[in-house]
């Protein structure tokens, strides 16, 4: 299947893929990648691994209201269409920890191995924000039905905003071929979706829980207002974190606790 292209001059996108990328739509500018892919999933316009990607970004979303800051033309800002439906509502932060995988995997050889997946699934290199993720499931009964899985990559951009963020760029002194690296992540996210369809689900887990930022290491937290100190021990079968206080394993969801 050749890529259906939605707009000319598109950069050469050439994934090795079965399906992931197959359908493109590259847009210079819109408000929210991961807007568009919605609109194009309710108009029924878009086969499952449709991509959208642009280069600026007017309007980048993250976790929970958050804003994404990127500059235009400097990085990787993209959203995909995944049909999960072989998941269940408890199993979707399974498609959480596959695609933050990917993201992770993309990285390898290419930055520093300090790079690690920051609860539930930023990527971090050291305690500076390289990577983010957002994924808007819609469910139908107990299974999920579709994902639009959103993706801000900091590459070339030098300066930031917000003071914890890097980029490949900063990290490695140099400047990287967009394109290339798009190719890659598009090409492990399909890797680890598979295994995933496949149901290898404790390996995903597993794998999630090695490169899990200040896992079973004793740092500060914030909870309830105080900071206590507390050692991350693993993730519960729902995504929750699960950090050992004192005498207390206690679990978390997003934002009930705060990396000090």
């Amino acid at each position: 299947m050749k890529n259906q292209l939605y707009k000319k001059n598109l950069p050469n996108y050439l994934p090795n893929t079965l399906f992931i990328g197959k359908q493109l739509v590259y847009l210079p500018s819109c408000t929210s990648t991961n807007t568009v892919a919605y609109e194009m999933l309710l108009k029924n316009e878009a086969i499952e691994g449709c991509v959208v990607i642009t280069d600026h970004q007017t309007a980048g979303r993250g976790q929970r209201g958050n804003t994404w800051e990127a500059e235009p033309d400097k990085n990787i800002t993209l959203s995909l269409i995944l049909k999960p439906n072989f998941l269940t509502i408890q199993q979707q932060f399974y498609l959480t920890m596959s695609v933050s995988l990917a993201v992770l995997d993309t990285l390898q050889g290419v930055a520093p191995d300090i790079i690690k997946i920051k609860w539930p699934n930023d990527i971090v290199a050291g305690d500076e924000k390289l990577a983010g993720i957002l994924i808007q499931n819609s469910i139908s009964g107990a299974y999920l039905q579709h994902s639009v899985v959103g993706i801000g990559l900091n590459v070339n951009q030098k300066k930031f905003t917000y003071p914890q963020a890097t980029s490949l760029a900063n990290l490695c002194n140099r400047e990287f071929n967009r394109t290339a690296i798009t190719e890659k992540l598009l090409e492990q996210i399909e890797k680890r979706y598979l295994e995933l369809k496949s149901n290898q689900l404790e390996k995903i887990k597993f794998a999630y829980l090695q490169v899990l930022y200040r896992y079973q290491s004793s740092f500060q937290y914030e909870v309830d207002g105080q900071v206590v100190e507390g050692i991350i021990v693993g993730i519960d079968a729902i995504g929750r974190l699960a950090v050992q206080i004192k005498e207390d394993l206690r679990y978390f969801n997003f934002k009930e606790i705060v990396f000090v």
